[in-house]
């Protein structure tokens, strides 16, 4: 717990995961009574959770999240939406998409505040040395590009590189276009 965060993420994802078995569990015994009017209904998005895995609440924080996200998106499909609302678990379903959202952002900023304090100059000391040898390789690409057989290498290397350049800014993210070199 770099950053002190360590706690809050903690709690966060504890009420993500009683939201998450609050629901799992209402539909599982509901789907159970076969006498019940809509048990279909609940089966069908128990179905939905299993889809996603029934112990999602025991996976790693970034395994969780991820799934937790495809399961949340599933449940808002509208077919899906429907049931939910029927089975008068609109509050339930809420709770549990709430809790996931704070949790991201916990864990979110969290990241931020561990990355933030592990910038070390060694990590910056083997950044140079990385754009150093890849401009040596680079460079001696570019020499060997008149050389038989090296033509098609150096061509799709170039191109390669020149791709990685137009993606690797998060500044020019605001357009589709590759930016104009």
């Amino acid at each position: 717990m770099y950053s002190g965060k360590g706690t809050d993420v903690a709690t966060a994802d504890y009420e993500r995961d009683v939201a998450y078995k609050n629901l799992k569990a209402f539909l599982n015994g509901y789907r159970k009574l076969s006498t019940a009017v809509n048990y279909q209904l609940a089966e069908d998005l128990y179905q939905v959770f299993k889809q996603f895995g029934l112990d999602l609440d025991r996976l790693s924080y970034s395994s969780q999240t991820a799934q937790m996200k495809k399961l949340i998106e599933e449940l808002e499909l509208p077919e899906n939406r429907q049931k939910i609302t029927a089975l008068s678990l609109d509050a339930a379903f809420n709770e549990m998409k709430t809790k996931h959202e704070a949790f991201e952002q916990i864990f979110a900023d969290q990241a931020e505040a561990n990355a933030d304090l592990r910038q070390m100059s060694s990590a910056s000391s083997i950044r140079k040395d990385l754009e150093k040898n890849l401009k040596s390789y680079f460079n001696l690409l570019t020499g060997m590009k008149e050389v038989s057989g090296w033509e098609l290498f150096y061509s799709d290397v170039n191109e390669l590189v020149k791709a990685a350049k137009n993606s690797s800014s998060g500044k020019d993210k605001e357009s589709d276009q590759p930016k104009n070199e």
